[in-house]
């Protein structure tokens, strides 16, 4: 059984994430976990302004996806982080691209669950997900959360990411924050989750 960790990272807080996700979901026997970034669509002139060209090159070990090998995979989890709300323009770019896949039904029946950062506590975490969850149903997938069993959903003794929808961490206004040990292991739940819905299925 294969899991797709796909995903977008400007200033590493998703990468984070995704380390945990693809941790979580390759704890499920069976499972073959890979990782993948979507393509950048910023210069190395605006990375390097934003101060991000150096987090970007520490990230060039992780493969670029091709749209060939999302067919590939019983589960895809996806993240990225917000703008505005919404999913970043490198995924949207990418997921529009996605239309000959959607013409054969290529992903159908198949898992997606997404995680995501923003720069604030409320900087639109749940409708960056709940919005992302419209092209993967779309596609016809089975779309998948981040359920209360995960009890550190419930915390209240720290300022922390996660909801229903699934796993987030806040970066700080300068990105400063790194993910805490609570928003880490609800990544790591999910992945667990995701992959766990996937074998069911595949059997």
């Amino acid at each position: 059984m294969k899991v797709l960790v796909l995903y977008y990272s400007l200033f590493g807080h998703v990468h984070r994430l995704a380390e945990k996700v693809a941790e979580g979901a390759a704890s499920v026997e069976g499972t073959e976990v890979s990782m993948r970034r979507v393509p950048e669509t910023l210069s190395e002139e605006v990375l390097k302004k934003m101060g991000a060209w150096e987090i970007q090159q520490s990230l060039s070990h992780v493969p670029i996806v091709t749209l060939e090998e999302l067919p590939t995979a019983d589960a895809i989890i996806f993240g990225t982080p917000t703008r505005f709300g919404n999913m970043c323009g490198q995924m949207r770019q990418f997921l529009d691209a996605t239309g000959g896949l959607w013409a054969k039904g290529a992903l159908v029946g198949k898992v997606g669950s997404v995680f995501t950062s923003s720069g604030t506590q409320h900087g639109g975490q749940e409708s960056t997900i709940l919005s992302f969850h419209i092209t993967l149903l779309h596609h016809g997938m089975i779309v998948a959360g981040l359920p209360y069993t995960f009890a550190g959903q419930t915390t209240t003794s720290e300022i922390s990411g996660c909801s229903p929808y699934g796993a987030s961490t806040i970066a700080g206004s300068k990105n400063e924050r790194t993910p805490t040990e609570n928003e880490l292991a609800g990544a790591r739940f999910q992945g667990q989750y995701v992959a766990t819905i996937a074998a069911k299925l595949n059997r």
